[in-house]
Formats: C-alpha cells, structure tokens, sequence
C-alpha cells in the first residue's frame, strides 16, 4: 500500500476506525479481531480508537482493549502500526455521550488510555470534539502538556473548523500534526479545512468516508459517480468513494470502520485505484 504521511511516521494511505467494533451491533470478538489482522494483511498500518467507543459506561474503553489484544496476537508486523485514539468523550450513562474537555479529563484520561493500550507513550493523541463547557485554547493546553510530558508522540484535533485550527496550532507551538473530521463524497463541508491542512502540512483523517453506519440514507456507495466509475473500473463503488478522497488532497487519509474481514479488505484496495482528473469532475456534476 502507498503512504502517507502524519508528522514525520509514514502510514498507509488507507486506515481503519474501531468503532464500528465496540459500538452498538458491534461484532463478537473472533470476528472483530479477525477484521483488524485482515486489515493488517492489506497494509493498513493506522488504526483510529477512540476511550469512548463502547456500549456504554459498563465497557468504556472497549475498543482501545480490543484493538491492543488484536495486536498482541498478530505477531510480527505488529509493531509497525500506529494507533491513534482520542479524548474528551464521556459515557456517563447507557448510551448516553457526553463531553468533558477539561484539561484535567483529558490528561487522566489519556493515562488510562495508555494504561489500556499498554505503550509508553500513545503516537497520535486527539482532542474528540470540542467542548463548549470549556475554552478551546484549555483544552488544547492539555495536549501540549501531554507532548511535553512524553505521554503523547503527537497531537491531534477532531471535529475542527479552520478558527480551532488555528487555535490549535499556536497553543502546540506549531505542533499540530493531524485533523479528523467528516468527509465523504457526500459529506464535503470539511474541504476547506482539507485545503488549509494540506498548507499547513497536516495530516487530514477522514472519519465516516463511506457515508457513516448510522445514515444509510447517504451511503457512498449509492453515489452515482461512484456506481459508473466502479462498473468501469471492475471494482465496488466504495472503493471509488474512498478513491476520491485519496485523489482530492493529498494529505487526506481515509479511516473507514468495518466489521468484516472482506469489507475492510476492500476498502484497503482502494489504495490501487487512482482516479483521473475527469472521473474527480463527475462528482461536482449535478
């Protein structure tokens, strides 16, 4: 698979996210594991876990767990692979989310992060979503702390427009190494931040690349681009959704969630698959 980088650590172009394997409908574990050491086989080198992707408070953390035992019994090659997880998100009752980006949540949850993960330090750290509890710059000082400290070896942002951006990079002291936020062909609100990042050269996550789980009214896949390039090219309509992506910047990597083994080695193939300019055009047609 081709790379791409997030700060000076080269990962595959394509990665995985945990949650659909730790939220709601998620998969038994055999399955799940077996869906992460698939995506391994296909060079997916980034997995994307967050402490709050679980059922609920009974399991928070749910994900990170699973993702350090799916690892544990990969073997070899295990090592090469970055995880970034998040925080900020709570799970204070049920299914129940909730926010506390409080500079002190954010460095006790980052310990129990590491805790769960069992690493030194974690490679890529991100503030979930912003707070409106809390000042911006308050939290993001807690992720400066976390790099000084050596807890963290990166920091980064979720759910971010270009001011919070902005506000990020001068409290990190320019340390800003990736943003993740929505985008697809059919969620596009998020480019201009995709073009500040690439000015920037900052890595750019994109969570729900497909369209998300829980909105199948806008699947990726029902894109009629997608369906008349993937007849063309004799692959999925996703794989040509995730294409796009790759195509429209190229610090975009995108992090699609399976809970299949063949589902997330299809989204790895999009890696092969390079877009012309006129296949990007017939998505901006009406």
């Amino acid at each position: 698979m081709r790379t791409r980088q997030i700060g000076a650590r080269a990962v595959g172009e394509i990665g995985i996210g945990g949650y659909p394997l730790s939220c709601d409908d998620r998969p038994d574990e055999a399955q799940a594991i077996a869906t992460i050491h698939a995506a391994l086989d296909a060079g997916i080198t980034l997995i994307d876990t967050a402490d709050a992707y679980s059922r609920g408070s009974d399991d928070f953390g749910h994900n990170e767990s699973l993702v350090r035992r799916a690892l544990d019994a990969y073997g070899p090659g295990a090592d090469d692979v970055m995880i970034a997880t998040k925080g900020g998100h709570t799970r204070p009752g049920g299914a129940v989310w909730d926010l506390d980006c409080s500079p002190e949540h954010l460095k006790r949850a980052c310990r129990e992060s590491i805790r769960r993960l069992r690493v030194d330090a974690i490679d890529l750290y991100q503030l979930h979503w912003p707070d409106p509890k809390v000042p911006y710059a308050e939290s993001i000082g807690a992720l400066r702390d976390l790099l000084d400290e050596g807890l963290i070896r990166m920091a980064g942002i979720s759910n971010a427009d270009e001011e919070q951006i902005a506000i990020a990079l001068d409290v990190l002291d320019g340390r800003l190494s990736s943003v993740q936020n929505d985008l697809s062909v059919l969620v596009r609100g998020t480019e201009p931040e995709v073009a500040l990042c690439e000015s920037l050269g900052i890595a750019f996550l994109a969570y729900a690349p497909l369209g998300g789980f829980d909105r199948t009214d806008m699947a990726a896949h029902r894109h009629p681009a997608a369906i008349a390039l993937g007849e063309r090219y004799g692959v999925s309509p996703q794989q040509v959704a995730l294409a796009w992506l790759l195509a429209l910047a190229p610090n975009v990597i995108p992090i699609p969630g399976s809970r299949r083994p063949e589902t997330i080695r299809d989204s790895a193939a999009a890696s092969e698959l390079r877009l012309t300019p006129e296949d990007m055009a017939l998505f901006d047609s009406p």
